[in-house]
């Protein structure tokens, strides 16, 4: 029964009583009754109470005792005084919560669903990297060093579009790694790929607009896009990526090139030069999602998209909840010039900026070469795993499942050979298997049945055992 804060003082001015003593007692009625100080609950002492409603103590001692007397407090000397257990009579009865009616947009997104981030390490929760493999030292030492080195420069309000030191690290990353062309200047860091992707919306499409989104395809686009109140079609995907539609041309596409998710195809290098042409000629802009291109294991990745062509229509979206770790909350947008006003502003009325102290660390993590040295070691542990898996699932379920394309990613897509997907997958929560559905990632009819199965934060004898328990499950 811990001495409780004062949250019922505001009740004081409001209540009718003539004298001191019968506003305080009237206020305490009041919180009892209406559960704000519930039984059991000890009040401040006479002398707390009457200084912060800047009353006598001989008042307070007057409500108190009152009160007692009525049967709301009991007194107990040497321990306090407290919230009485009194007969329910004596408590007003309660209201009914009012329902909040929500919007149209509201109601959107509710309908929509919403994106649930996986458990921690769980086999087979998708998209999670190994954080046991992070080294978490080094990173307490950058931070104890960042904070040892005028801390307090970095705990006030930050530029909403980012720690200059960080968006001059994350330039000159993707410059080197995967050919984007952008000066720090065009880098903006959000809190997520989500946070970007809604940005994008907000700033670039009005409702009724049209959206081209892969099919299958992320959700949380599809979310972010159509809570807005777009009008959000699908593109066919095949081996090759994403084909280009022949419907109305669009506002905006949103593109997985390097690893379209779920079905891991990368797009193909004629194909990435018709959708700049597209893009060009009509006008639209192109989403570019690099979600997890760091993890290719087969031969070298194509480069992105935007750094095809000079001044492409092209806005690039990447994350370091993949390659770091998630709660880090640090994601960029690299966007042409006559967008970084308009996110400016848009960021500072939406959350302000992103905290200051894990970017200045984020930034000194890739300037001392950690980054890339931690890129390195994770591409070698992850690929290992994802050539585990595939042999298990070859041995064990060749019969059962067939294997989606598997150069890259923190996850492999599988699909069921004679369906069952829904039951299968509530069958898997009883062996505590997760198993992220693929037929919902569809909106064109038929949908494939299958799972997206994470192997990236699962140790070999924790992969060896999930595929046994998947083995096991009832075809």
């Amino acid at each position: 029964m811990a001495l409780t804060t004062v949250p019922f003082l505001a009740l004081f001015n409001s209540q009718p009583a003539a004298t001191l003593r019968d506003r305080v007692c009237a206020m305490l009625r009041q919180a009892i009754a209406n559960g704000i100080l519930p039984a059991e609950t000890r009040l401040p002492s006479s002398r707390l109470l009457a200084c912060d409603l800047s009353l006598s103590r001989v008042t307070i001692e007057a409500a108190y005792s009152q009160l007692e007397s009525e049967g709301y407090l009991s007194r107990y000397s040497g321990k306090g005084t407290f919230v009485a257990l009194f007969p329910e009579r004596a408590v007003r009865r309660s209201l009914p919560t009012p329902v909040p009616v929500l919007s149209a947009r509201g109601q959107n997104i509710i309908a929509a669903g919403g994106c649930d981030d996986p458990p921690f390490p769980r086999a087979f929760a998708a998209g999670s990297p190994d954080l046991r493999a992070f080294p978490q030292r080094l990173w307490r030492r950058l931070t104890q060093q960042r904070l040892s080195a005028g801390g307090e420069s970095l705990m006030g309000y930050g530029d909403p579009l980012g720690l200059p030191s960080l968006r001059q690290a994350v330039a000159h990353y993707l410059g080197q790694s995967r050919g984007v062309r952008c000066t720090a200047d065009q880098v903006v860091i959000v809190t997520s790929s989500q946070q970007a992707l809604q940005m994008i919306a907000l700033l670039l499409c009005d409702r009724g607009d049209r959206v081209w989104l892969e099919d299958p395809g992320y959700r949380g686009a599809y979310h972010a896009f159509h809570s807005n109140g777009a009008d959000v079609c699908t593109l066919a995907t095949d081996e090759q990526g994403a084909i280009i539609g022949d419907d109305a041309p669009p506002r905006l596409v949103y593109l997985t090139p390097s690893h379209q998710y779920p079905t891991g195809s990368t797009l193909s290098g004629q194909r990435r030069l018709a959708w700049l042409d597209f893009a060009r000629r009509s006008e639209c802009w192109l989403i570019e999602d690099d979600y997890d291109s760091e993890f290719h294991y087969d031969g070298r990745p194509l480069p992105a998209l935007q750094g095809l062509e000079e001044r492409a229509r092209v806005l690039y979206v990447g994350t370091f909840s993949k390659v770091l770790f998630p709660s880090l909350r640090l994601a960029y947008l690299v966007v042409p010039d006559a967008l970084i006003e308009p996110l400016r502003r848009l960021r500072s009325l939406m959350d302000g900026h992103s905290a200051q102290l894990m970017q200045a660390v984020t930034a000194d993590f890739i300037q001392h070469g950690h980054f890339a040295a931690h890129l390195r070691l994770m591409r070698q542990l992850y690929a290992s795993r994802r050539n585990l898996l595939i042999d298990e699932l070859n041995n064990k379920l060749a019969h059962r499942l067939s294997l989606f394309p598997h150069q890259g990613g923190l996850q492999l897509t599988v699909a069921l050979r004679a369906g069952g997907e829904r039951r299968l997958t509530q069958q898997a929560l009883q062996h505590e298997l997760l198993l992220p559905r693929l037929s919902p990632l569809y909106r064109q009819q038929p949908a494939q049945e299958g799972w997206m199965l994470g192997f990236s934060a699962l140790q070999p004898a924790e992969l060896i055992a999930a595929v046994n328990k998947l083995a096991r499950l009832s075809y």
